[in-house]
């Protein structure tokens, strides 16, 4: 049967199942668990039924699992599904789980054509063994489908349109009006660095500087400062602008914390414990937490400082749990505290929160500049980073690897959600309660807004998750409750995955263009090329990289104009040739090939030809600088041929894009620790949190393009990677301004790659260096088949021995 395009959202119900008897006595199940039973000589289980929903090979939903119903398992759950899958059947499996696996009982089939129209489909489905037989007794399932198309969808390319925008639906935390929020490019920015920038209403861009602002929080703090991070150094330095001085700015956070903690004031810590026993991802430099040392460290002090293990939750299967605890990580980056108010009154406190993407550890900090060499003997001497090459130091010089990263800060009812994030963490998983009851302090504001109503800088914020019932305490049990809260039931644990919700419902509104900053860049393996894999074993289903190509589709067959930017690193951090780095470069390729694919099939169809890069274009950060007087001198060298030594002796290396963000028509903004991969937004996997806001007085109209915070944030952004500012720049999606960026980032790949080296490089931004073939394969650019100064491919490669769960 054809496959017909499914983009929308599907509800589906579960019911039940209906007379799973056999006639020769005994049902289905206990033959299935006599068997098993046999074979691996163990006592007598109970059965433990569920069901899934499938678009063809891609899992989109699962019920919980029901022990001793084997008869007529009732689940009554519902699913709330967002598709964008090539489908010909919605398909039903049912399947009975023992503890090495699951065994399927039969599956039914409700064909999408049926779907089309938006009609509900309330019926009982036959229920056929793999050879499409009816099973025994003619069971059957009992299923609810309704379709809609996004085309139906009120806001399907409509932006924000309306203060009265209510958020993204169906999510554990509601949005919150009366918001503030301070966006960070990077840990610092230098003063004078940020050109003046227009805003609406006379008003000029002005930065913030993230790591003074948390060194101002922990240190002004009265009762309390809560920390979770993937990983806490002690031995840093939070303020190093020699012209932007701080009393007590030059002590490691370590020591403010201890000084902080010994003064009355609580302080808790949540720092992923790092039981990784994947030896080949420690080995690659992919995890180097210093969890034990920061454990080590705070022992015996005033501060509380848990190693919490990225803990399953109950139920899983033994092979599940084992995965979960040493394959996956905690990553919500975020400060808490409580402050005095913007007028200078200390008697009277609220609730300050910090989300992004910047963990409180080494390597982290940096300017704009993301100098390479020249900060050897100053910013970076005792905070050398450079985890891609095999024993780099600061003795034997750089290149350091810089780092980009985007991090923000939230006042008002909002910053309560990640406080209460904190407390569900902290009672799950930090041991005691030693949680502060701000309820009984007289001087905490109550959550309530820091603004007026006509501040024309209030935002409207909403807090997202990537998190599971094993990591956050009071997630509801039952499926019923667990939706009611805006969590999904999955086959043993709940889940708030409304990460993925956020991207998905941003990307649909959106009307004009989207820019995206993010370590990783994959997903959508369902609609991947399977000539040579078998894309139901990758298991990266998320559906942003779709959802993506998808609008530009349509943007295509409706003749209008739409741009989206990606920017990611050169490679992910870690040893560029191994099997791990090479493996996940190999899914980003097969994801912008999926993409470009879908984008020259519309070009097609419309009769345009057009290069596919005036659509969707992704690129990378690097720098080069020429020698100078003065510059560090180093008392060793790196190992004579190798390729820390060839990138020395080339001056040159990659910016690390460690930011996780996207900008929609310069209106909304998400910021958070969650990657766009499969390990981010699965919501089972590695923890996660991120915002998502826009400013009401500052919308995108057609009489007016947003020119509030988030115009401001982007053009800064640009500024950064760019080295200058156009007029074409104001407007995104135009071709003029696609050109031009692309133009720019072609040139200084050019300089980045040349053998030659006459100046610093002009700019950051470098094409991401691959090629796009008439029919969409992504291939190499002519004679770059290895990042510079290395023997990694640049397409990545297969990996034959990784399973895809550990690098999706």
């Amino acid at each position: 049967m054809a496959q017909i395009l499914l983009h929308g959202t599907l509800h589906a119900t579960i019911y039940e199942v209906d007379r799973l008897h056999s006639r020769r006595g005994g049902n289905i199940f206990s033959k299935l668990r006599e068997n098993f039973e046999e074979a691996v000589g163990i006592g007598k289980g109970t059965s433990r039924i569920y069901a899934t929903v499938d678009l063809e090979k891609a899992r989109v939903g699962r019920t919980r699992m029901l022990e001793n119903e084997p008869d007529n398992p009732r689940w009554f759950e519902s699913f709330h599904i967002y598709c964008a899958h090539l489908a010909s059947d919605v398909i039903f499996t049912i399947k009975d789980n023992n503890p090495i696996g699951a065994t399927l009982i039969g599956r039914a089939y409700v064909p999408v054509s049926e779907l089309l129209d938006g009609e509900e489909v309330d019926r009982w489905v036959e229920i056929l063994d793999e050879h499409k037989n009816p099973i025994h007794e003619g069971s059957k399932i009992h299923v609810k489908l309704q379709f809609f198309d996004v085309t139906r969808d009120r806001n399907w390319a409509r932006g924000i349109k309306s203060v009265r925008y209510p958020g993204v639906p169906y999510t554990f935390y509601s949005q919150r009006s009366g918001c503030r929020v301070s966006l960070y490019q990077d840990a610092h920015v230098p003063d004078k660095f940020i050109p003046r920038i227009p805003l609406s209403g006379g008003q000029f861009y002005e930065p913030h500087r993230c790591w003074e602002d948390i060194f101002d929080a922990i240190t002004n703090a009265k009762h309390f400062i809560y920390i979770t991070g993937w990983s806490v150094y002690t031995e840093i330095t939070l303020i190093r602008d020699t012209r932007r001085q701080k009393p007590g700015g030059d002590i490691t956070i370590g020591e403010l914390l201890k000084n902080r903690a010994s003064e009355g004031i609580r302080v808790l810590m949540l720092v992923w414990d790092d039981r990784t026993s994947v030896g080949l991802l420690k080995r690659d430099g992919l995890m180097a937490t210093h969890d034990e040392e920061t454990a080590q460290y705070f022992k015996d002090t005033d501060v509380h400082c848990v190693l919490c293990p990225r803990n399953p939750d109950n139920g899983g299967s033994f092979v599940q749990d084992l995965q979960i605890s040493t394959m996956f990580t905690h990553h919500q980056k975020i400060v808490v505290t409580d402050s005095g108010l913007p007028n200078g009154d200390t008697d009277r406190r609220r609730i300050v929160s910090f989300v992004g993407g910047i963990d409180l550890c080494d390597g982290r900090y940096d300017t704009q500049f993301h100098s390479l060499f020249r900060t050897l003997d100053t910013a970076h001497h005792d905070d050398f980073h450079q985890p891609n090459y095999t024993g780099a130091s600061i003795s034997k010089g750089g290149p350091r690897e810089p780092w980009h990263d985007i991090h923000s800060r939230l006042e008002g009812p909002v910053a309560w959600d990640v406080l209460f994030n904190f407390e569900q963490r902290w009672r799950k998983q930090g041991g005691k309660d030693l949680l502060v009851n701000l309820r009984e302090l007289d001087d905490i504001i109550p959550p309530s807004p820091v603004v007026y109503p006509d501040d024309q800088e209030a935002w409207n914020v909403q807090l997202f998750r990537s998190i599971d019932g094993g990591a956050a305490f009071g997630f509801p049990e039952s499926p019923e409750e667990a939706a009611g809260a805006g969590l999904v039931s999955g086959k043993d644990n709940i889940v708030d995955r409304s990460i993925q919700d956020a991207y998905i419902h941003a990307i649909r509104r959106a009307k004009n263009f989207i820019y995206i900053e993010n370590q990783y860049f994959l997903g959508s393996s369902f609609a991947w090329d399977n000539s040579d894999i078998k894309v139901e074993d990758i298991g990266a289903l998320h559906v942003i990289p779709r959802e993506l190509s998808l609008k530009i589709v349509s943007k295509i067959e409706a003749g209008e104009r739409f741009t989206v930017y990606v920017v990611v690193p050169m490679w992910p951090e870690g040893i560029p040739e191994s099997a791990s780095v090479q493996a996940i470069l190999d899914w980003q390729r097969r994801t912008m090939e999926m993409m470009y694919k879908d984008i020259i099939q519309a070009l097609q169809a419309q009769g345009i030809e057009e290069d596919p890069r005036n659509y969707l274009t992704f690129f990378c950060l690097g720098n080069r600088e020429v020698k100078k007087s003065g510059d560090y001198i180093p008392s060793e060298k790196p190992e004579p041929g190798s390729d820390y030594e060839k990138a020395q002796e080339a001056r040159r290396f990659m910016i690390y894009v460690h930011a996780k963000m996207m900008i929609v028509d310069d209106e909304y903004i998400i910021v958070g620790s969650a990657n766009i991969n499969q390990r981010s937004m699965d919501g089972a996997r590695d923890s996660e949190i991120a915002m998502g806001g826009y400013q009401p007085h500052y919308l995108s109209l057609p009489s007016q393009p947003a020119r509030g915070q988030v115009h401001g944030f982007r053009m800064a952004l640009w500024y950064e990677h760019l080295g200058m500012l156009d007029n074409s720049f104001l407007h995104p999606e135009s071709e003029d301004c696609v050109r031009k960026v692309n133009e720019l980032a072609d040139k200084y790949w050019d300089l980045y790659a040349s053998e030659e080296l006459e100046q610093d490089l002009p700019g950051h931004l470098l094409r991401y260096p691959i090629g796009i073939a008439s029919e969409g394969q992504v291939t190499e650019l002519p004679g770059t088949e290895f990042f510079p100064d290395t023997k990694a491919r640049i397409l990545g490669a297969k990996s034959d021995f990784l399973p895809p769960i550990l690098t999706t």
